[in-house]
């Protein structure tokens, strides 16, 4: 497999599994692409969200800043998960990194699907609500210069303090525990190395 295929085709066998997924009775489809920082979950999600014509909300933009975690975990399940799952409009509060801030508001568009990307979208107190998590699994060298390549010295004074705050959030959710699928994204040099073996 080249590297510029594995969205490609991880994201078919994502939404071939979600698809399989029981419904929730009278509610949305909700599906959660969780890992730590740079696995390539922004990728895998959008790839998803196209086969499944779902829209996608990331947890970047539900974070309350980089301490902001938990407090994006409640936004998810406050204001997207809760008011579906009761079949009310969905109206969630976007985090305005340059402000420090929440600003503006946006509706969830009506639809089947919905996909959810980001640290914390496959958390304990979210999963009832989810018809299936997704665990994407990268090595760490991997998801640190996917990260900072993407995002350069906005993430880079914050990478240790994320970090630490993933670390106690799985500690704690035992997400990849409880994913119902687990994708492997080896990365680019990996991919590479095992074609030459």
């Amino acid at each position: 497999m080249r590297a510029s295929d594995w969205p490609e085709t991880a994201a078919d066998r994502v939404a071939g599994w979600a698809r399989s997924r029981p419904a929730p009775v009278g509610g949305r489809r909700v599906l959660a692409v969780e890992g730590r920082s740079g696995s390539g979950k922004s990728t895998l999600a959008a790839a998803v969200a196209g086969r499944l014509d779902a829209p996608l909300l990331h947890m970047d933009d539900l974070y309350a800043g980089w301490d902001g975690l938990a407090e994006g975990v409640t936004a998810l399940r406050d204001q997207v998960l809760v008011p579906l799952a009761e079949g009310r409009p969905a109206i969630w509060r976007r985090w305005d990194w340059a402000a420090g801030a929440y600003a503006g508001s946006h509706r969830v568009p009506d639809g089947e699907w919905l996909v959810v990307e980001g640290v914390g979208s496959g958390g304990r107190v979210l999963r009832a609500y989810l018809c299936g998590l997704v665990w994407l699994e990268s090595p760490t060298a991997v998801r640190k210069r996917r990260a900072l390549a993407r995002d350069g010295a906005t993430y880079e004074p914050h990478w240790d303090r994320w970090a630490r705050q993933e670390a106690a959030f799985y500690a704690d959710e035992a997400v990849r525990e409880n994913a119902g699928l687990i994708i492997e994204n080896p990365g680019t040099a990996a991919i590479a190395a095992a074609r030459q073996e």
